[in-house]
């Protein structure tokens, strides 16, 4: 399954590809809600996982990443004292609110929480035998 993250910071959206590269998961860095979005079109992720300064920005931009049947939005900050306001809908359509790297562990709970849920509920891709033809 595939997992989007978004943002300026190289090194901690690298080590956080690692953590989910280790987990079996398909990372993706991105740096900015463009480039996710085209990123998404072409395949949709599990989880996209935005820094929230870039969310607040543009929340319409943010809002426009195609996920998954099932998947999430997942927003990051580095440090509480700068904290930007988001627009109540884009509020609304977030899973978490994380600090990273701090609340690493927990992104990578709720990553395994989603795709569990989407296992469950019958949201992921269907593997169908393809058609015989008929002679």
């Amino acid at each position: 399954m595939k997992v989007l993250l978004v943002g300026e910071d190289a090194a901690l959206l690298e080590g956080l590809a690692q953590s989910f590269a280790a987990l079996g998961y398909e990372p993706q860095a991105v740096a900015n809600l463009h480039e996710a979005r085209e990123a998404a079109l072409v395949d949709a992720p599990l989880l996209a996982i935005i820094d929230e300064a870039l969310a607040s920005e543009s929340s319409a931009e943010t809002l426009a990443i195609p996920l998954s049947p099932g998947g999430a939005l997942v927003l990051y900050h580095g440090t509480v004292d700068s904290r930007p306001a988001i627009a109540p809908a884009l509020q609304r359509s977030v899973m978490a609110d994380l600090t990273l790297p701090l609340e690493r562990n927990r992104l990578i709970a709720l990553a395994q929480h989603v795709a569990e849920r989407v296992r469950a509920t019958g949201r992921s891709k269907r593997r169908t035998p393809p058609e015989q033809q008929a002679f």
